[in-house]
């Protein structure tokens, strides 16, 4: 009896740091006040583009910046990430987004560095805009206004 319950606390032991290691942060912005988001499947959205044109949606995907470049792609393994299967997201000054409960952008890091987001996992709510392609019209449609992430770290 004494054996199994220092097996079973040195399997707790091991488990618990696990269970802290999934942070999340919620980068808020006060652009969309009562509005309703529909969420939905990266790969959704996608294939049934045109419907939720101009339609506010909550979607999540691997954000991916650099030179040019600000989208939202597919995580799965198993789907093509290619421009015309993502989307362009417009961070703009006009909706600012800060860490809920603090006075940090995001694009600011709580330490006063920048806040590297670029192949993070994210959850952002916006407004799809089919006629905006991105940088060189190369994408599905735009998540504009942007005014909600949930960053997974």
């Amino acid at each position: 009896m004494l054996q199994s319950r220092v097996y079973l606390m040195f399997i707790l032991a091991l488990t618990l740091p696990a269970c802290n290691t999934h942070k999340q942060k919620i980068y808020i912005s006060e652009c969309a006040p009562g509005i309703k988001f529909k969420k939905i499947s990266l790969t959704h959205l996608v294939d049934s583009i045109k419907y939720y044109d101009k339609q506010y949606v909550e979607v999540y995907g691997k954000y991916i910046e650099g030179k040019n470049v600000s989208a939202l792609v597919n995580d799965s393994t198993f789907t093509d990430h290619g421009n015309s299967r993502s989307f362009w997201v417009n961070f703009t000054q006009e909706c600012p987004l800060y860490l809920k409960g603090k006075n940090t952008g995001l694009f600011a890091a709580e330490d006063g560095t920048y806040s590297n987001i670029n192949n993070k996992l994210i959850t952002i709510r916006g407004r799809v805009e089919m006629q905006n392609k991105g940088y060189k019209k190369e994408y599905c449609a735009t998540i504009n206004e942007v005014s909600y992430l949930k960053l997974d770290q």
